[in-house]
């Protein structure tokens, strides 16, 4: 059965984009994009939310497609195209890109058929509401925190109260030249 991972970009005080969405934080080297290569490579799915799907289908389409990129870079956009979107929102509102469907909400039951299509894993980027109902639900199989080497001190928590503690359990960590270290977590 295909996992649902969550691979996101945080602070060590957890926040994911500061107080305005900025993330001038971010230290992308050669080993966070081989990170993130392998990572679409091994998938067979996006999971979006609709504010992160039309951020994405806005820049990676036009991206994959420019000669004047990296070739590292283009390979990525492509491979990200190519993928099967999915984009959990309640608007019919939701941006256009080839091979998207939409889910109107997260049901457990639907969830779990998705993961028993054939294909590769389905990763979640961003979409930071869609996170925490997955979060709440339980419906993650793994979560991969890129944490970087900064103190922000506000801004947008990668979780917020009000919902029970959840355990987890270490899989890896990976510490990368830049100081970012890779922390992959399954459900304990």
């Amino acid at each position: 059965m295909r996992k649902i991972v969550v691979s996101m970009w945080t602070t060590v005080d957890g926040f994911v984009a500061g107080p305005d969405d900025e993330m001038d934080w971010l230290l992308v080297d050669e080993h966070l994009q081989k990170y993130e290569r392998a990572l679409v490579d091994n998938a067979g799915s996006l999971m979006l939310g609709r504010i992160t799907h039309a951020d994405f289908a806005g820049h990676w389409p036009s991206t994959a497609q420019d000669p004047d990129q990296p070739d590292a870079v283009r390979g990525y956009a492509q491979r990200l195209d190519a993928l099967d979107k999915i984009v959990v929102s309640a608007s019919e509102n939701t941006a256009t890109w080839t091979n998207t469907r939409r889910l109107t909400h997260l049901d457990p039951a639907e969830i779990t058929e998705i993961k028993r299509e054939a294909g590769g894993d389905i990763v979640v980027y961003g979409s930071l509401t869609l996170v925490r109902s997955l979060a709440d639900l339980r419906l993650i199989d793994e979560l991969h925190l890129l944490v970087h080497p900064v103190f922000l001190r506000q801004g947008r928590a990668l979780f917020e109260g009000g919902q029970p503690p959840a355990r987890l359990e270490l899989v890896s960590a990976e510490p990368f030249p830049s100081g970012v270290v890779l922390l992959k977590y399954r459900p304990a």
